[in-house]
């Protein structure tokens, strides 16, 4: 069964007077969400001791943690310094997740910079090596997740996702179809567009690993040539992609991973709607949902 929850903590949790992450574990329950990405984008700040409360916590209210890993990284550059830092916050995300039972940290690829597409990639390739490395040297037990990226100007295309996740079976993509979108201009318009997705990650990592994969899901704006300009909440009906033609996939290929919703300040309260749609239409294909784990 798909495991839903949001990236960080809704505008409403802060309403409702809370203001610790360690209450997300129980509030998420009582919403009736399993699933929670904790969020190092601006730096590894959080304590070891809050990270194993977290933890604990997640565990008691059976909460699936994963968390991202800082914005900053770019195993892209040529500059050796960046790299060392690049290093620096995959491990130290990857520590932190371990602390907080979490088998699963999403990072970025890295920017393009003045490189080409394929000098980029084989650098990548090379770090993203280099650093599973130092975290199973470390003992280190969760899975890098590498996400398909929404601008130009940054590496993670889903070929590149995929490409990157042969290296190791160990690596997860983290497919964030807000991005896809965004990156072709509004290209998952219907069951067809999504379908092309999961048959593509199917083809490259065969079916059991590809039913495994993470995903973020939200509304997008993106540009006029193309690429993530800004997200919104799944009520903003101006904005794709749409959910349903995505949880008809979903049911369609078996997938078991986790949704993570980025919607803009609403992400605990549209997993919910999402979570919905897909057990609503679980039900209306007579798939039980036990099944489909």
């Amino acid at each position: 069964m798909i495991k839903f929850g949001p990236s960080g903590n809704s505008d409403i949790f802060y309403k409702q007077g809370y203001k610790s992450p360690l209450d997300m574990p129980a509030w998420l329950r009582n919403m009736g969400l399993d699933a929670y990405e904790y969020s190092c984008a601006r730096g590894v700040r959080i304590k070891a001791d809050t990270a194993e409360q977290l933890g604990a916590a997640a565990k008691e209210n059976g909460i699936c943690v994963s968390v991202h890993a800082p914005y900053y990284i770019n195993l892209a550059s040529e500059d050796s310094e960046v790299v060392k830092k690049s290093f620096k916050y995959i491990t130290d995300t990857s520590s932190a997740a371990e602390l907080m039972g979490a088998s699963r940290v999403v990072i970025h690829p890295g920017s393009l910079g003045k490189l080409t597409r394929d000098k980029a990639l084989a650098n990548i390739r090379s770090n993203l090596y280099k650093v599973l490395e130092i975290i199973n040297k470390n003992g280190i037990n969760v899975s890098l997740c590498p996400e398909t990226l929404g601008k130009k100007n940054q590496m993670g295309t889903l070929e590149e996702i995929l490409e990157l996740c042969l290296l190791d079976s160990s690596l997860i993509p983290t497919i964030d179809f807000a991005h896809l979108h965004a990156l072709g201009s509004g290209a998952l318009k219907n069951r067809s567009n999504y379908e092309r997705v999961f048959e593509r990650i199917f083809t490259v990592l065969g079916e059991e690993r590809g039913r495994l994969i993470h995903m973020h899901y939200s509304r997008v704006e993106y540009t006029e040539k193309g690429g993530e300009k800004k997200h919104w909440s799944y009520e903003d009906t101006d904005y794709g992609p749409e959910f349903e033609p995505l949880a008809e996939c979903l049911i369609k290929y078996k997938i078991h991973g986790t949704i993570i919703c980025e919607s803009r300040g609403t992400m605990a309260e549209d997993a919910i709607k999402i979570k919905k749609i897909y057990e609503g239409l679980a039900k209306e294909h007579l798939y039980p949902l036990e099944k489909l784990c």
